[in-house]
């Protein structure tokens, strides 16, 4: 007896046909068969999915920056609206945000292929509600324990960890050879955050106050915003089923020497740049305290917010810059820029010169904006010349692009610190700020004596 089967013949296809052209949507917004590299697909359908998901992934890892550095502007005005804190403690609620940002930008890189870039993005921004809500209500009392603040500004970190998720996302709707640009944008749209929020919240925080500051509207005006980012990831955004955690890749990369040197380069600058963001406001104030600014209304804006918005704007031509002459180079020079403008900052703090100040200061974040995008664009290069096992160097340096992204904001908490223990111990910042340009000078050095000779012996451009 003969047993004929009931399925039809298209129903176990050979292998080549199940990599169709065509993309399958599901519930929940999920995208099967997404596949970049297909030119036909990405001209088709591709590039407009990419680009709607880059556009608020921008949006809401903008917002993650904001939060990130909404206690760098507030501990400012903490004194003024009755707050009795030491040096010490104003450093602490500075530098914490960075220190949980770094730390969380780990885990959430494995969080896009375990949830999916969209549900991934509305959780994450709905989790910047807990910071905003939360400092609006510690800063409305004076009386607010210093151990509440201190909570309260580690939760900000949620804002750190955005920029990993975000990029790790992105990573996966581009094809290569467009990663680096839409990259850029989305690392630059987020390091934007850092510089409005600066420049917004000295303004809405003096609006309609005649004696006293509005301090909650420091974390409140934020609100409608973050809910803005939830409801248009809701709508607007979707989750790759191609997304998946390169858990081998990640154990390799770890085991990379090269990783933990590039780690400490981009310490160097991004972690400068975070770093000297968060505390400019500080530094502004405590070195001229009789400089009012520029007013908007009744508003007084200290001019602080241009270091974060010069580095944000200096970034993506790091890699372009990189791209043409090679990013040892690049980095070489950027670091070289930022111990220059660090010590004419020291040579020139007796003047008391406040433009001199201010723009000894924006050389430095320019010049780490730079090599923010100049390092980075370092580690594909790096890593195809190392590829030594099974697991493929692109597989590595995306891997690698994470984890050293993570290492590096480790630089937003030592920064502040650093300078905060200079004006407890010294009375003075000097101190502290000669010790960045030694640090500048040993980053340079290793950026020489490693790449560049690695650049000769492989006639490589890195």
């Amino acid at each position: 007896m003969t047993v004929t089967d009931p399925r039809p013949e298209t129903a176990t296809p050979p292998p080549a046909a199940i990599q169709t052209e065509e993309l399958v949507h599901r519930p929940g917004r999920w995208i099967d068969n997404w596949n970049p590299e297909n030119s036909t697909q990405w001209n088709t359908v591709g590039k407009a999915i990419a680009g709607r998901n880059l556009r608020w992934s921008i949006f809401a890892e903008f917002l993650g920056f904001v939060v990130w550095q909404l206690w760098s502007v507030v501990v400012v005005s903490l004194p003024a609206a009755g707050f009795q804190l030491s040096t010490g403690e104003i450093f602490w609620l500075i530098s914490m945000p960075s220190l949980v940002g770094a730390t969380l930008r780990i885990p959430y890189t494995f969080m896009v292929p375990r949830f999916g870039g969209r549900n991934w993005t509305i959780v994450s921004a709905g989790l910047l509600l807990i910071p905003t809500i939360g400092l609006a209500i510690a800063v409305s009392n004076p009386a607010t324990p210093f151990g509440v603040l201190l909570v309260i500004a580690a939760l900000a970190g949620f804002g750190g960890g955005n920029f990993a998720s975000s990029m790790s996302n992105i990573t996966f709707f581009y094809p290569a050879a467009q990663k680096g640009y839409a990259l850029g944008l989305n690392a630059a749209g987020g390091n934007l955050g850092a510089s409005v929020a600066q420049f917004v919240v000295p303004i809405v925080i003096t609006v309609g106050a005649a004696a006293t500051l509005n301090l909650p509207l420091a974390g409140l005006i934020w609100v409608p915003l973050i809910l803005v980012a939830m409801i248009g990831a809701y709508f607007r955004m979707d989750n790759l089923s191609a997304a998946k955690a390169d858990i081998a890749a990640s154990l390799a990369a770890l085991k990379e020497p090269h990783l933990w040197i590039l780690s400490v380069l981009y310490i160097g600058t991004f972690g400068s740049f975070i770093g000297f963001a968060g505390v400019f406001p500080k530094l502004l104030a405590d070195t001229f305290p009789d400089f009012k600014g520029f007013t908007i209304g009744t508003a007084t804006v200290t001019l602080a917010f241009l270091g974060a918005l010069v580095g944000s704007l200096a970034r993506p031509y790091g890699g372009k810059l990189a791209d043409r002459f090679g990013g040892t180079h690049i980095t070489i020079g950027a670091f070289t820029a930022m111990g220059l403008g660090i010590l004419s900052v020291v040579l020139t703090l007796p003047l008391q010169n406040f433009a001199i100040f201010l723009l000894c200061f924006l050389v430095l974040f320019a010049a780490a904006g730079i090599g923010n995008g100049s390092t980075y664009r370092m580690i594909p290069t790096i890593f195809a010349l190392r590829a030594k096992d099974g697991v493929g160097a692109q597989r590595k340096a995306a891997a690698a692009l994470g984890l050293i992204s993570a290492i590096g904001a480790y630089g937003g908490f030592f920064i502040p610190q650093l300078l905060g223990l200079s004006k407890t111990s010294f009375g003075s910042y000097v101190p502290a700020l000669t010790w960045f340009i030694g640090a500048y000078v040993v980053f340079l050095a290793i950026t020489a004596g490693v790449y560049l000779t690695m650049s000769k012996k492989t006639g490589t451009r890195i």
